[in-house]
């Protein structure tokens, strides 16, 4: 997410519209990413919603393979630069010298990110998945449940001031709970 917004921000201090491909798999991240928190927080009644949940997590993989595609292009870009530079040579006195190439690294910011932000969207696909079918898996259990009914029997003793015979009443003394 802090990759791609920064390149929106880029594009929106330039007063110019970001391109789609950044704009895609920006737009899909903010989504999954707000998605991913909301089930995070309702996990515990994702065994009564989970075929959704997987469903949904299927939508996003899709979304992230769009989005990917989009920015396909970064794959056949060359974002590093590394040429030997000068000869430098090291004196060890008495014990002789050696000499060292050096190298030159130069390296592209904004490509080598929107490859970073590529493997990125790569890895969300994988990993909402994974997650789509972990969801499908934890709602097995929900369709076979039955409707189960507990009764609950107890005793109960009436006693009356003033009287000392036994009545009984027409449920003989035997209440039945339904839960």
């Amino acid at each position: 997410m802090g990759m791609l917004a920064y390149f929106v921000h880029i594009y929106d201090r330039a007063n110019a519209l970001t391109p789609d491909d950044i704009l895609v798999l920006f737009i899909v991240s903010v989504l999954a990413l707000a998605w991913a928190i909301a089930t995070l927080f309702t996990y515990h009644r994702s065994a009564n919603n989970s075929r959704f949940v997987g469903f949904v997590d299927l939508l996003f993989v899709g979304a992230f393979i769009g989005a990917v595609y989009t920015l396909r292009y970064i794959t056949d870009q060359n974002c590093s630069n590394v040429t030997a530079g000068d000869s430098h040579t090291i004196s060890f006195g008495d014990f002789g010298s050696a000499t060292v190439r050096g190298l030159n690294f130069s390296a592209d910011k904004q490509c080598a990110m929107k490859k970073a932000c590529f493997a990125f969207g790569i890895m969300n696909t994988i990993f909402f998945f994974i997650t789509s079918i972990l969801a499908f898996f934890h709602g097995t259990n929900g369709d076979t449940r039955r409707e189960k009914t507990y009764v609950r029997e107890t005793h109960v003793r009436h006693r009356r001031s003033g009287s000392h015979r036994s009545h009984r009443s027409s449920h003989s003394g035997r209440r039945h709970a339904y839960v």
